[in-house]
């Protein structure tokens, strides 16, 4: 992966609830329980899901299959970030449920550009 952020390592905390709210993105995404006619367009992966050290805000790099409409897909998500906070928090068990943010996963694209670099 690509590092996002210059700074501290995450600690272990950071990582579990990072892993276990991409665990049930990943689940909510897959099950299509968003009803949105864009969204439905897409299958999304969610490789990676960053906690702040005060785990109050998560961000969820979202990648669609095949990389086209990225950003739309983004958009959209940002529009359902309440409805998708809500179904997170009745998977997991925290005493605080996380702001959602929704990024554009690039690590992918980087991948491909060292790829061809070295091809």
């Amino acid at each position: 992966m690509v590092a996002r952020d210059k700074g501290k390592t995450p600690s272990q905390r950071q990582l579990k609830v990072g892993e276990t709210i991409r665990h049930a993105l990943a689940d909510i995404f897959s099950r299509g329980e968003i009803v949105d006619d864009v969204l439905s367009r897409y299958s999304l992966t969610v490789p990676e899901v960053r906690m702040t050290p005060d785990l109050k805000l998560a961000t969820a790099y979202i990648y669609p299959l095949g990389g086209e409409g990225a950003s739309e897909a983004v958009a959209q998500l940002d529009k359902h970030k309440r409805f998708l906070r809500g179904e997170v928090a009745k998977r997991i068990s925290m005493k605080f449920m996380p702001e959602l943010r929704f990024k554009v996963d690039t690590s992918f694209e980087a991948s491909a550009r060292i790829d061809e670099l070295l091809a």
